[in-house]
C-alpha cells in the first residue's frame, strides 16, 4: 500500500495533483467491479498481428518506476472483425478498461492496475462483512461484560453497544445480524436437539462451532447455512417494498427473507455488472449489463457512475438493467443521461 501511495505521489508531481485526483475519483467510483477469480488473467481476445501484443505489468510491485507499454488503441483496432469483443461477457470492468480503453495514458493504466490489485487484496473482507461485524460485536460484548467495570463505565458501554447493534426497521445492521446469528449458533450447539445429536453434534460444542463458522464461511454460506426459521421469527425479519409513497411489508416467509439476504451479499453486496460489448454499434462504445437478481440499481448510483465510466472509456457507455421488472437501457454520451425501454 505504501508503494502505491508513493507511486501516485510521483504522478501528482509529474502530471499535476488535480489531474491525478480527477482520474482517481473516476477509478474509485467503479473499483468494486473486479473479478476476484482472475488474479492473473490471460487474454482471451485474439489479434491479427500477434507481434504487436505486449506483456502487461500484472502487479504494481513488479516494476516500481519503469512502465512497460500496455494494451491500447493500437491493439484494439487489430481485434478480428469477425469475432465478438469480448468473446464472452467479462465481469472485471476495471481490467477491461485498463487493457482496452482508447482514452488512457500509460500512467493512468498503471494507476488502474494498482487500484485493482488493492481491491483484490481487500475482497475477502467485502465477502465477510456480516461475519466480521458480528464477530467483533460478539467478543466486544462478551469481554466487556466479564470485566470489573464501574457503574459509570457499565452505563457508557451499554449506551455505546446499543448504538452499534441497534436493529433497523428498514435496513440490515450487519453488527446486529451477525451478533444474533453467532449467539444463536452457540446456544443451539450447546443445547442440541435430538436430531442434531443423531447428526453428531455434541452438547456444549457451541464455542467450538462459532470458531469453525468464523474460519470457513463467507457471508453467503453463513446466511444460507445458519440463518434459521426460529431466528427470523424471533427477530421479526421481513421483506418490504415501496408502494406509492409508503413502504409496506410484502413477505415474512423465512426462506424468502433468507434468500433475499443471500442475494444482497452476492458479489460482496455490489451490483454485478458485465461487459457485453466493447465495440457496440461498431463505434467503440461500451455496453454493460446489470445481472439483475431481484435488487434494482440505485438510480443515484447509476447517474453518478456512468459519467465516470465514460471518462475512463472515452466513448459512449450503455448499461442494461431492470426497473420495476422491465428491461431498461441507460446511456451516457458526454452530454447527458438517456433512458430507453427495451
Amino acid at each position: 500500500m505504501a508503494a502505491t501511495a508513493n507511486r501516485i505521489r510521483q504522478y501528482e508531481i509529474q502530471y499535476g495533483k488535480k489531474e491525478v485526483e480527477t482520474f482517481l475519483d473516476a477509478v474509485l467510483a467503479i473499483e468494486e467491479h473486479i473479478d476476484p477469480a482472475l488474479l492473473r488473467p490471460a487474454s482471451t481476445i485474439t489479434f491479427e498481428d500477434e507481434e504487436e501484443e505486449v506483456k502487461h505489468v500484472v502487479t504494481p510491485y513488479d516494476d516500481l518506476w519503469g512502465l512497460e507499454k500496455t494494451a491500447g488503441p493500437k491493439q484494439i483496432s487489430s481485434v478480428r472483425k469477425d469475432g465478438k469483443f469480448p468473446p464472452q461477457p467479462q465481469k472485471d470492468l476495471l481490467l477491461f478498461i485498463q487493457q482496452y480503453s482508447h482514452e488512457l495514458e500509460d500512467w493512468q493504466r498503471d494507476i488502474l492496475t494498482m487500484m485493482r490489485e488493492e481491491m483484490l487484496y481487500f475482497w475477502p473482507q467485502l465477502e465477510t462483512k456480516i461475519l466480521n461485524e458480528g464477530w467483533a460485536s460478539y467478543w466486544h460484548q462478551r469481554i466487556l461484560r466479564e470485566m470489573d467495570l464501574t457503574s459509570g463505565e457499565s452505563i457508557e458501554f451499554a449506551k455505546l453497544n446499543a448504538g452499534v447493534v441497534q436493529p433497523s426497521p428498514t435496513s440490515i445492521n450487519p453488527y446486529y445480524l451477525g451478533l444474533k446469528m453467532f449467539e444463536d449458533i452457540e446456544e443451539r450447539y450447546n443445547n442440541p436437539t435430538e436430531e442434531m445429536i443423531r447428526q453428531g453434534v455434541k452438547p456444549g460444542s457451541g464455542r467450538h462451532q462459532i470458531f469453525e463458522v468464523r474460519e470457513v464461511e463467507s457471508d453467503i454460506s453463513f446466511l444460507r447455512n445458519y440463518l434459521t426459521k426460529e431466528l427470523v421469527t424471533r427477530e421479526d425479519m421481513y421483506l418490504f417494498q415501496k408502494q406509492g409513497k409508503d413502504y409496506k411489508i410484502v413477505d415474512k416467509d423465512w426462506t424468502q427473507v433468507r434468500d433475499q439476504l443471500v442475494n444482497m451479499r452476492v458479489n460482496g453486496g455490489f451490483p454485478y455488472l458485465t461487459v457485453q460489448d466493447g465495440d457496440y454499434m461498431r463505434n467503440g462504445e461500451l455496453y454493460l449489463k446489470h445481472e439483475y437478481e431481484g435488487i434494482e440499481l440505485d438510480m443515484k448510483y447509476l447517474e453518478k457512475v456512468l459519467p465516470y465510466i465514460y471518462q475512463l472509456w472515452g466513448r459512449g457507455v450503455y448499461l442494461e438493467t431492470r426497473v420495476e421488472e422491465k428491461a431498461v437501457r441507460f446511456s451516457y454520451d458526454g452530454n447527458g443521461m438517456h433512458r430507453k425501454n427495451l
